[in-house]
């Protein structure tokens, strides 16, 4: 068996193209467009790739993209302050924080401090609890980009067996919460997992979203799985690599995510989407006031 590959990046593309189509209806009826808000505190090399990619792929759907670049030694009450000006800022409808920060500033009280109405990436405790109860919110990209990623392959969750491998507040634990909304029995395995080669074998859809290179190998896949990989790692050659061991996996797997030009891609579109249905939202809590 040869899995099929899910280009991740082609679909990326419909998704962009599909908020493009939004955002130009959108403009028929309002003033203005959505705005996104990105903060980068510091010089770290891939932070400041990935935050010009999102001001980019933002500008080029018709959001409003804006990237606000701090020094490292930027203080904690200096980006709260910034933090609060953009909650309060009409025009702004998404604020995203670029992690990780330096080390001085914490992390958990920052992404507190964003308006949870327009925390497009979803890491507000409050949008973390709308989702663990099944009600409308705004979820973490990544997860939902391996969502549609299923849905654009025709995969049938409903009645499948899921492991997810991983447990962050990032992606293993929203993405156990998305699968188990559509139908799916989830399990969620990790580090502490025993025999975890032996429950990966028992899924039908297969998320690996440890954070360590190829160590989901071949003899985790169930012949036929659909393979989710979610890692980004260097390799040993120095070349990007996933979580899953590619080669071994895409022997057994029915159809498997590439790394790079899988879940990456679908990442940044789906932020984008996040911040469209949040400038959404507040506009239509607006109109109802």
């Amino acid at each position: 068996m040869t899995a099929r590959i899910l280009d991740g990046k082609a679909i990326a593309k419909k998704v962009r193209d599909e908020i493009a189509e939004r955002v130009r209806g959108l403009l028929a009826t309002h003033a203005r467009p959505p705005g996104l808000e990105v903060i980068l505190v510091g010089d770290d090399p891939a932070s400041t790739v990935y935050t010009r990619n999102k001001e980019k792929a933002a500008l080029e759907v018709g959001v409003r993209g804006k990237l606000h670049k701090l020094p490292a030694e930027t203080s904690e009450a200096d980006l709260l302050a910034l933090v609060r000006r953009l909650n309060d800022d009409p025009s702004v409808d998404g604020i995203l924080v670029q992690l990780p920060l330096p080390k001085h500033i914490r992390e958990q009280s920052v992404l507190d401090a964003i308006d949870p109405a327009k925390d497009v990436d979803g890491f507000h405790p409050l949008n973390a609890g709308l989702l663990s109860s099944g009600r409308p919110s705004l979820v973490p990209c990544t997860p939902v980009g391996c969502m549609r990623i299923l849905k654009e392959a025709g995969v049938e969750l409903a009645g499948a067996r899921a492991v997810v491998v991983g447990r962050s507040n990032i992606v293993g634990k929203p993405m156990a919460q998305l699968l188990l909304a559509a139908h799916a029995t989830v399990t969620i395995a990790h580090s502490k997992t025993r025999d975890l080669p032996a429950l990966c074998r028992e899924a039908d859809v297969l998320v690996a979203a440890i954070g360590r290179a190829k160590v989901i190998g071949g003899e985790f896949v169930k012949p036929g799985a659909v393979v989710i990989d979610v890692g980004i790692n260097r390799g040993e050659d120095g070349k990007l690599c996933g979580d899953v061991d590619f080669d071994a996996a895409s022997q057994r797997a029915s159809a498997i995510t590439p790394v790079p030009g899988g879940v990456g891609p679908m990442t940044i579109a789906c932020l984008l989407e996040n911040t469209l249905n949040a400038f959404e939202r507040r506009e239509g809590a607006a109109a109802a006031r």
